[in-house]
């Protein structure tokens, strides 16, 4: 499975063809599957995932949406035992 990262360097036909592959290859494993013959069924979750992916960056694309770049998480603004200890004060005076 590939990254979105990875994915945006492709070009229009590439991804097209990205997708045939693996919309091809999930049919061939829900056959593979109905007929008891599939091995790892995990990788029917990966491609759909993929598919979904591949679908997306082209919806982008079309669309004209310059996707936003990853940020590190926000620190919370509580500690983690503030809040615990807040939750708690809570329940006693209840």
């Amino acid at each position: 499975m590939a990254k979105a990262t990875e994915l945006r360097e492709l070009d229009e036909a590439d991804l097209g063809q990205r997708l045939v592959d693996s919309r091809k290859e999930l049919f061939n494993l829900r056959f593979q599957l109905a007929t008891g013959r599939l091995d790892n069924v995990s990788r029917i979750g990966v491609l759909r995932k993929e598919i979904a992916r591949l679908l997306t960056l082209r919806t982008e694309r079309e669309s004209g949406i310059v996707p936003v770049a990853r940020r590190a998480p926000a620190a919370a603004k509580t500690p983690r035992r503030a809040a615990s200890a807040r939750r708690s004060r809570v329940t006693e005076e209840e």
